[in-house]
Order: structure tokens, then sequence, then C-alpha cells
């Protein structure tokens, strides 16, 4: 806090007592006594001991923390599903329901581990989620108030007051320039929001993913913008999101239209955790620099991300689809289950969404193609998911999902771990099986047999999934091919250059 390093902006909060206001720990106004101030993990513990935000440093204003993703307990979960809107949904008993614990219990765990409970966590969420709104379109302020997840304007108000100690209209005059679109009314809603990225940020890297993958009529891509349509939970969106800002503050500028406006809070949430906003991305490069054969590749591409997943079942699907062919094969193959399958929006360009487990299910077996095994696999996960018999959810702890997975005949440990790492942004899987994984390993002087590679990644915890992107990078592929030796049906996933693979082995 003394050095005001802006490295941990978003990790921890700085409550300053004497002043009634709490910080982000580079905040530029004259240090504070060390009696004065206590250490808050959540901006809503903050609230909780009466504290607002500074409107100097704007603390919630910085990417979130990394913690979530890094941790697996009760209390991260906790966090990652209240990003994501459940408790304005389901409320605190249906956020205590999918993660198998009663409210009480929930409450008392969250108190105990970050300073408030469910509610509070979800009020500062929604505190968040207005500011945007108030700063960065010209929606109406009863918009704002619902679309921000509020149950009324009243609380709303009380709300924004409370932790920003203005009123909502006090708040947007603030701003510094008007925003760049407007809403024309809810059926027509489009609003433009900047999201903030930790330093260095590899989002060019995290494009040429998407755009390797991405399917016509459902993305498109360029060297500094993607666009896509998404299913959310209460109906369907485009998405356009562009890089922006500097190297020193990158961020990424999101053009978004929705059907209704409560969906904003978890489309925002599901960007971020898609471009891996909140990775600690130098203590990250810091710790895979130690590894000298790493470190080349890191001093090339500092910030490197994980890609996440904007909708858990559609990686799913992709992860089953693309398995043992290229990664244009199974483009042309996604692109045509979604062309058959899928609902179509009114628009000109992307009108196509990709299609829900029941779509596959019911018409699935009419367009797939490939090995019988395959099909089946994909058909019987279809099933799964439409019948709530296979859920994925960033609630669940990567054990839970994974052994929920490889649970179906077909599906093997290299596709569970792949959509762990994308679906939960688990930070420590390194998928030694992965046939471009260890092409990439062997070129930088690593050994290639997956037991000697993975003793070697030992090392590179608790960051193994950021050094196996710098491994596909080294393959010379945009990221992740695969060869799961455990199982058939289960390998030669999305390689650039792959064949029909053959016998493990």
């Amino acid at each position: 806090m003394c050095s005001r390093d802006t490295r941990f902006d978003g990790q921890f909060i700085t409550g300053v007592h004497t002043t009634g206001v709490y910080c982000r720990p580079s905040c530029p106004a004259t240090t504070p006594k060390p009696g004065n101030v206590t250490f808050y993990l959540t901006a809503a513990a903050a609230h909780e001991a009466g504290l607002r935000a500074c409107k100097r440093c704007l603390p919630d204003a910085v990417p979130g923390s990394p913690a979530w993703n890094m941790r697996d307990d009760l209390a991260a979960r906790s966090m990652r599903l209240i990003s994501d809107g459940v408790v304005e949904r389901d409320g605190v008993p249906g956020l205590a329901a999918r993660l198998g614990y009663t409210p009480r219990h929930l409450t008392r765990v969250l108190v105990a581990e970050l300073g408030a409970g469910p509610l509070a966590l979800a009020r500062a969420h929604r505190a968040q989620t207005a500011r945007l709104l108030l700063l960065g379109t010209d929606l109406p302020i009863t918009d704002v108030a619902f679309a921000a997840g509020f149950g009324s304007v009243r609380q709303f108000n009380d709300t924004v007051v409370a932790v920003y100690e203005r009123t909502p209209s006090q708040v947007r005059s603030s701003r510094r320039s008007a925003p760049e679109t407007t809403s024309s009314g809810i059926a027509e809603t489009r609003i433009t929001l900047q999201l903030p990225a930790r330093t260095p940020f590899d989002g060019a890297g995290v494009l040429r993913f998407l755009g390797t993958r991405a399917l016509p009529g459902v993305e498109t891509a360029t060297d500094t913008s993607y666009a896509r349509t998404v299913r959310l939970p209460h109906g369907t969106g485009v998405v356009e999101v562009t890089l922006s800002g500097t190297d020193a503050a990158p961020a990424l500028t999101c053009s978004i239209r929705l059907a209704h406006l409560t969906d904003l809070a978890p489309l925002v949430s599901r960007i971020r955790r898609l471009f891996d906003l909140d990775a600690d991305a130098q203590a990250i490069d810091r710790h895979l620099a130690t590894d000298p054969a790493l470190a080349f590749s890191v001093a090339q591409t500092p910030g490197i991300r994980v890609p996440g997943s904007i909708d858990a079942e559609e990686s799913l699907f992709r992860a089953l689809i693309g398995q043992q062919i290229s990664v244009a094969a199974a483009r042309t193959a996604l692109t045509r289950l979604a062309d058959a399958l899928g609902d179509r929006l009114p628009g000109p360009e992307l009108q196509l969404l990709f299609p829900t487990p029941a779509q596959i299910a019911a018409g699935g077996l009419a367009v797939l193609r490939g090995p019988r095994a395959r099909i089946e696999t994909i058909l019987r996960v279809a099933q799964a998911l439409a019948a709530g018999d296979l859920a994925l959810s960033p609630g669940q702890t990567r054990a839970e999902l994974e052994g929920s997975l490889m649970a179906l005949p077909g599906i093997g440990p290299w596709t569970a771990g792949y959509v762990a790492m994308r679906v939960l942004g688990s930070p420590d899987i390194l998928l030694t099986s992965d046939l471009a994984l260890r092409q990439g390993a062997g070129r930088l002087g690593l050994a290639v047999e997956p037991r000697t590679l993975a003793a070697r990644g030992a090392g590179w915890a608790p960051w193994r999934s950021y050094a196996g992107m710098h491994l596909w990078r080294a393959a010379g592929a945009p990221v992740a091919a695969a060869w799961d030796s455990s199982k058939q049906t289960d390998r030669g996933l999305e390689h650039p250059t792959a064949k029909p693979a053959g016998r493990a082995g």
C-alpha cells in the first residue's frame, strides 16, 4: 500500500476508518497511519464495516481478484456464482442449493472467510454493475436499477448512496465523456462498457484462439476484435469485444445488444472469464520464468492467458466434436451443427445461436458425422444435460466437474481436464497426454514422455495451465490439440494438423 503497487488492485481492499472510505492499494491519496487501516478481501466486507468507496481511486473500477479462479473452496465457488447473477435469479437458497449447503451454513462460511454474507456480496456486485452502467451508458436510471439486478428503484438509490456517497444522478454527472452508444428500448438495448485487465495482457493471443475456432453465423473475429451471439439466463444477446486501453492499462471495449437488461451482469462476468482478465499475470510470468526452458517464451509472450468459456455446455460439445480431427474440420462440423439445429436471430451477420443440449439430443443424429462411438457419446452427453442428470457450472469444484464427465462412457481425462480449464478457469491443469503440448515441450528442450513431463511440470504449479499455453504456442498451434491415450474416443482433439488417430501410442 505504501508503494502504491497496482499489482494488488482488486486483490484486497484498504479500509481507512478515520476518513470512512475504502480504497484500492494504489490509491494516490496520502498514506494513512497503520492504526487507522483495516484490510478486507472484498468490497462487500468494507461496506459491512460502514465504509464507502473512495471517489478518487474508484476501487471497484479495477480487475477482479484472481483468487476466485485459483481457489476451489466454498468461498471461491460462491463468488463465481454470485458474479454470474445466481443470487438475483434464485436467491440465497438457490445459491446454497447449487453449492450443496444450507443457506445458514453458507452465510456462516462466507462471513468468516470474506467478511460478508451472500446477500452483502451480491449487493456489492450490483453496485459495481450500476456504476458501470451509470458511467458508460445513457440508459434511464430506472432501467439501470433493474439491469444491475436491484429489486426496486428505492433499493438501488439507497445502495448507491451508501456505497458511493452520491446519488445515481451525481455518479452519472461525474463521467468525463458521453457514451458511444445509447439505448432505444428494452428490446433493442445497446450498451458500451470498458472492462479493465491486469497487466501484462496478451489479448491478441486470446483473439487468435477464438478466431481460429470461430463458427460463421455464430462468431466472427479479427486481429483486434471478436463478436458472437450468446444465450443468457433471460434471453439472448450479441456482444462485440475490441482490444483497447494501453500496455500500462489494457482493457476491452464491449459493445453489447441484449434482449433483457437483467442479463448484463452475467454477460460481463462471462466475458471477463472468457478473456481471463483477472489473472495475476505478473505473478504467473515471474514464476514460470524461473524454469530456463520457459523463460524465453515468457519473455516473448508476457501476460499469456488461458481462454475461458462463455457457455459451458457449448464448450463441452466443441471439445467432443473436435476429437480426432483438425481444427478446420471441427469448425466445419460445428458450423453444420449450428446451422441445422441452432435458433436464428434477426440480423444481417451474426444470427445463429449455438444449439442447446435438447436440440442436439433431438436432431444431432441426423447432422453429426464421424465414428459411431463419438456420435453416441455426444448424444449421450446432450441427453444427460437436457435431462438435468449432468450439470456444468462455475460453482463446481474441479473434482466434481471432472468426475461427472468421466463417469460418462467415451469421456476421458483429457476432455474432462480441458473442460475444467476452460469452464472453471482452473489455473493448474497440465494436459500431458496432449500431442501438440508434448510437441511444444520437445521444441523447448523438455521431455515429451507424459510421466516425465508431468514430473517437470510439478515445478510450474500452481500455474500449470499457463505453462501449457506456452507449450502449445511453442508447437506452432494457436492452442490445444489433444491426444489422450487413456481412451480411443478422447484423443486427437483440435490439433491444427492432426489426422484421425489410430490406436493410442
